[in-house]
């Protein structure tokens, strides 16, 4: 098996993985990737496989488990009931839970209202130009999803700061003051949302939580850890993919010169899928193999660590055309930019709405929409988002 060495810090893999991801593809089924210590692919193949085999999971074996530095206990605090990090019975069982009270007809309703947000966001713009990410990528997100909970909206920048604290320790940047930061905002967060989670259960409202707290399956509801650590999950992660695909998916459009017809009511589904394809905010997702088994001819152990590497998976040329290029007319088909199968992302349905109401919004109210500087990718990895994307436009 090839080992393919490569720093996930280096400022060259930063910018652009998807050279390593060809070199890793072309390697075989599997590679080892040593920074990281376990075998990584990104063939779509075995990476589609992979996410819906239930003989691998996140949830780490018992005898993989490794002692909690007292540190880091908030942190783990939450982990523990993390329906990402669990696996069947547990995972079921939150899942159907979230289920209903994260409903289709919930996030549909949400529709005029991130209309008129994201009209209101571009109304405050800066003339002439600004750091889109700042004024508008990160702030939509973060209010949309706050409404739905029925979390104050002027929390908004509190819980972005305590999910952007939070979100380091799945950075290959992480140290050990990184490690402090994300306990700490783990804490915070976690008294901030067990007092708010009392308050509702006092005085519900037509809201998420106030919905996770009354939601019952088979006589069992989501105890007070497993709220906050949903309630977390939600926000953290529809939130960092959110703003990471709102600023991947502008640059990309302006920089590809994409005609304005792809962003049409008529067409911005297939668009939206393929700059999900092309760049997504996700890159790597690792698995326990539960057992010994077989993937084209190679054998992975029992306790084995494995990795998905999504993004490239999502450029495999026996999956797509021509996988390199963007190319809005390409028929839409599965990518693995939120995952696949018993972990396949609940939010997808409302980052899609949000993608495909602000992004053609921007373009349609923001004329002559450009870049007067080359974005640069911020040092994220294994997420893939800007440091800043500036952008110059006059106001329709």
């Amino acid at each position: 098996m090839q080992i393919l060495s490569q720093s996930p810090l280096d400022p060259d893999f930063v910018q652009n993985p998807y050279p390593f991801y060809d070199r890793v593809r072309q390697g075989g089924p599997f590679v080892v990737w040593p920074e990281y210590g376990f075998r990584v692919t990104a063939r779509a193949a075995i990476v589609g496989m992979a996410l819906r085999d239930r003989r691998m999971g996140r949830e780490a074996p018992s005898d993989q488990a490794v002692d909690i530095p007292s540190h880091l206990e908030p942190f783990y605090a939450i982990e523990r009931h993390s329906m990402l990090e669990l696996e069947a019975p547990r995972h079921t069982r939150l899942r159907k839970l979230v289920a209903k009270a994260f409903t289709s007809s919930r996030i549909a309703a949400m529709e005029e209202q991130i209309v008129a947000l994201s009209n209101r966001l571009i109304d405050a713009l800066p003339e002439g130009g600004c750091d889109l990410l700042e004024h508008f990528a990160k702030p939509l997100p973060v209010i949309v999803i706050s409404r739905l909970l029925g979390v104050p909206e002027t929390d908004g920048p509190q819980l972005l700061a305590w999910s952007n604290a939070m979100v380091q320790m799945y950075q290959a940047r992480r140290d050990v003051s990184l490690e402090e930061e994300a306990a700490k905002a783990s804490a915070e967060f976690a008294a901030y949302l067990g007092a708010l989670i009392e308050a509702r259960r006092k005085s519900p409202g037509d809201d998420l939580i106030s919905e996770l707290i009354a939601v019952e399956e088979e006589g069992t509801h989501l105890s007070r850890d497993e709220l906050i650590s949903t309630v977390i999950l939600l926000l953290n992660a529809g939130h960092e993919a959110t703003v990471h695909m709102i600023g991947n998916g502008v640059k990309t459009l302006i920089e590809q010169s994409v005609a304005p017809h792809w962003l049409e009511r008529e067409r911005i589904e297939g668009t939206i899928e393929e700059l999900l394809r092309f760049d997504p905010p996700l890159h790597l997702f690792t698995r326990w193999l539960y057992e010994d088994m077989e993937f084209q001819g190679q054998v992975l152990k029992k306790g084995e660590r494995v990795g998905l590497l999504l993004a490239g998976a999502n450029r495999d040329p026996s999956a797509w055309d021509d996988p390199s290029v963007l190319d809005a007319s390409r028929p839409v088909r599965t990518n693995f930019s939120f995952g696949a199968g018993a972990h396949f992302c609940i939010g997808a349905p409302l980052a899609r709405l949000e993608l495909r109401i602000a992004i053609p919004m921007l373009f349609a109210r923001l004329r002559d929409l450009s870049l007067p500087r080359r974005p640069y990718y911020a040092d994220l990895y294994h997420f893939h988002g800007l440091e800043r994307l500036e952008v110059s436009y006059s106001k329709a």
